[in-house]
């Protein structure tokens, strides 16, 4: 089954299959119930309060050093881990804390052994990093890691401690009465020295005013000199811009003129101009139009002499055509008088005849409107053929009515004359 632990413990797990142990620090592990084991170890951190209570010094002066370290077992440094998995498995987080404090109260009282109070009370920063340096180098073959070590908190019974105030107390109240004598005395020689550099100060004053009086003075006197010549020269220069004026403005008196005559010689050209169009539009045009009319006129009598010698060459192509149309009738008139006795001759026959020879022209005249027609539309009943077979079928039909209708016209039945008939011969 699986087990899993936070990331302030870890797990080993021993027995089948694992040799050496496994150790996983804030995570899971498969264990196999009864044949392997699994163990916790805690990775929190301890805070220890160290007491040296009375060790003597280099000087043999008893004093008493209270320390604040925070230790842990290192979980990410696996040989670390190992370590302390070895020395501290199944051992509760007390147990742990009480060996990381002996090993800690023994290093501080080596240490204290060593350093007199005054070095231990003046700089506490030098003890605490020789107490953190050789009890991390001892803790770490544990699997402990120092994570801080500082010094609280140092006294004795012997008011040597004490004493050194006292000592330096008085030492520092002498320096005090000391330094206000001799600021005083500084003082007042400073303000000796402050008078004297103020009268000094004035004298060099008035010398620097009178300086810079006369400077004024010779300032204003060479300004006064440049201000006039400047002055002269604006002068002189305002007469010169007057007369520079006067001249361009002589110049742009003359450029008007220039641009009125020009106007002038323009307006002049536009009359003319104008005069011209005018005199265009009074005798120019009427001439024209004079000569339009008579080209028109002459071009009226050249149509009507066209059109008179068309109509002569009309009437001679009418007279000629009247005498081909009488030609042609006499010549039809004397083909249908012998049509008239071969009808009498032959009689049905003539008849038929003459029906057979005008049956094309008949069916020509029947399909005439199917030619003409730009579109047909056919409507099926359900039955039958479509499309132009449809057609050509109904112009047929009519074909096949058409002796019908001949014998209820005439009372010829062209069958019967086409059996009655007799073979001619060539």
């Amino acid at each position: 089954m699986f087990f899993t632990c936070g990331p302030n413990e870890a797990m080993v797990v021993s027995g089948f299959c694992r040799s050496p142990p496994v150790m996983v620090a804030g995570g899971r592990v498969f264990v196999l119930p009864c044949i392997q084991q699994i163990q916790r170890i805690s990775l929190n951190t301890l805070t220890l309060n160290v007491k040296s209570e009375k060790v003597y010094t280099r000087h043999g002066v008893p004093i008493s050093v209270t320390g604040i370290a925070q230790v842990k077992i290192q979980g990410q440094n696996k040989e670390m881990l190992a370590a302390a998995c070895q020395m501290f498995l199944g051992k509760t987080e007390a147990e742990i804390a009480h060996i990381a404090l002996e090993t800690l109260e023994g290093h501080q009282r080596a240490i204290m052994a060593h350093m007199t109070v005054e070095e231990i009370y003046k700089d506490r920063q030098k003890f605490s990093e020789q107490v953190f340096k050789v009890a991390s180098s001892d803790l770490v073959n544990m699997g402990i890691s120092v994570v801080s070590y500082t010094l609280k908190d140092i006294h004795d019974d012997q008011d040597y401690l004490h004493s050194l105030g006292k000592a330096r107390t008085a030492q520092v109240q002498k320096d005090a009465r000391i330094g206000e004598a001799e600021a005083k005395r500084d003082a007042g020689i400073r303000e000796a020295k402050a008078k004297q550099e103020k009268v000094s100060a004035q004298c060099l004053s008035e010398i620097e005013m009178a300086k810079a009086q006369r400077d004024y003075e010779l300032k204003k006197a060479t300004y006064d000199i440049e201000v006039n010549t400047r002055r002269a020269q604006a002068d002189l220069a305002y007469q010169l811009q007057v007369a520079k004026t006067k001249q361009q403005i002589e110049e742009q008196r003359v450029q008007v003129q220039v641009v009125e005559r020009a106007q002038q010689v323009a307006v002049q050209e536009q009359e003319i101009a104008r005069r011209e169009k005018e005199l265009e539009a009074r005798v120019r045009k009427p001439a024209e139009a004079e000569r339009y009319r008579l080209e028109r006129l002459a071009e009226a009598e050249k149509a009507q002499l066209i059109m008179q010698a068309e109509a002569e060459a009309e009437s001679m192509r009418g007279e000629a055509e009247a005498f081909a149309i009488g030609a042609r009738a006499r010549a039809e008139a004397e083909q249908m008088a012998k049509k008239a006795e071969a009808f009498q001759m032959y009689q049905e026959a003539a008849q038929l005849d003459m029906l057979l020879e005008k049956l094309p022209q008949v069916a020509e005249e029947i399909s005439g409107p199917l030619t003409s027609a730009n579109k047909i539309t056919l409507v099926s009943s359900g039955s039958g053929t479509m499309g132009a077979a449809k057609v050509t079928g109904e112009v047929l039909d009519i074909l096949s009515r058409l002796p019908e209708s001949v014998e209820r016209l005439t009372g010829v039945s062209i069958s019967q004359v086409n059996h009655n008939k007799p073979l001619r011969t060539a």
